[in-house]
């Protein structure tokens, strides 16, 4: 795998706007001594034009308890990883979540509980700030697993003839990772991913040792799928309860939730004030409309 590893540290390593830099460094000093690394992901890593934007962030901290003042926010943390907050620099607005070392080399693995991390870390990210180089080394470890992971999973679902094909294996791959999440995102998006650059999910696939000329087995398959539809069950509950967090942890949660299930699914939802003032009631209340249109699945 260390051909693998190469093309993770490249593309993480490859340079991002200084404001992004810098806002990295301030999500990192406000949790101290505990923060390792902060990894730059989402749609924006396309965007020549930040302003307007919402800026995604993965912080990696040494243990919860030591990157929070306050105890239930470790506990937290600790019970429905990620803690996601708000964050504000220079004009741009971010989101960052925080996992420790030890979850986030787990959740980029096959042994994750949950598919968001790995799926995340098999796409473009960036390594914008680390605390030294054994912070940066861990990182670049983690994020080498999670591709392997995400197609060693998926692989067995499929006929002999598709498992043959890198891009249908990561197409498959994305179906599989949306279908784990409540989202906002259109169908067609897993298939946008590769398509926005298949080169690279073909040379990330093949460095991971994908395809393989052995066939699948039958047992395998029911293997993936079972998994699959452990990853669909946890993730989704786990969306849920993130989603009833996320009113104690981001002040102004709900009004992003309505921007990013706009932006993603067409629709036109609009906060009211009551909404604003209690969120975790205002999540409870959009989330069976929202099923039922199918802004998210």
């Amino acid at each position: 795998m260390e051909q693998l590893r190469d093309l993770v540290e490249q593309e993480l390593r490859t340079p991002v706007d200084a404001r992004v830099s810098v806002m990295a460094a301030a999500i990192a000093a406000k949790h101290g001594a505990a923060s390792r690394a902060v990894l730059f992901y989402g749609s924006c890593l396309r965007e020549r034009v930040l302003d307007g934007l919402m800026l995604d962030f993965y912080l990696i901290v040494s243990d919860y308890r030591a990157a929070y003042a306050k105890r239930w926010l470790a506990t937290a943390n600790r019970l429905i990883p990620p803690n996601v907050f708000p964050f504000e620099k220079d004009g741009l607005a971010a989101k960052y979540a925080v996992l420790s070392e030890a979850d986030f080399r787990c959740e980029c693995s096959v042994s994750a509980r949950t598919a968001s991390v790995f799926a995340r870390f098999s796409q473009p990210s960036r390594l914008v700030w680390a605390a030294d180089v054994d912070a940066s080394a861990m990182a670049i470890d983690a994020v080498s697993t999670a591709a392997p992971a995400l197609l060693e999973l998926t692989r067995p679902s499929m006929t002999d003839a598709e498992a043959r094909d890198p891009l249908a294996i990561w197409r498959k791959a994305f179906r599989f990772t949306y279908g784990a999440e409540l989202r906002a995102e259109r169908n067609s998006r897993p298939d946008a991913i590769i398509d926005a650059d298949p080169e690279r999910y073909r040379r990330f696939a093949v460095a991971a040792g994908f395809p393989r000329d052995d066939n699948v087995s039958e047992e395998g398959r029911r293997t993936s799928e079972a998994a699959w539809r452990q990853f669909q069950k946890r993730g989704k509950r786990a969306s849920v309860l993130r989603l009833a967090k996320a009113s104690a942890t981001f002040a102004g949660g709900v009004d992003y939730i309505a921007w990013k299930i706009n932006r993603h699914a067409g629709t036109n939802i609009e906060i009211k004030p009551w909404q604003r003032r209690w969120p975790l009631l205002a999540a409870i209340s959009l989330l069976p409309r929202l099923l039922r249109s199918g802004a998210v699945r």
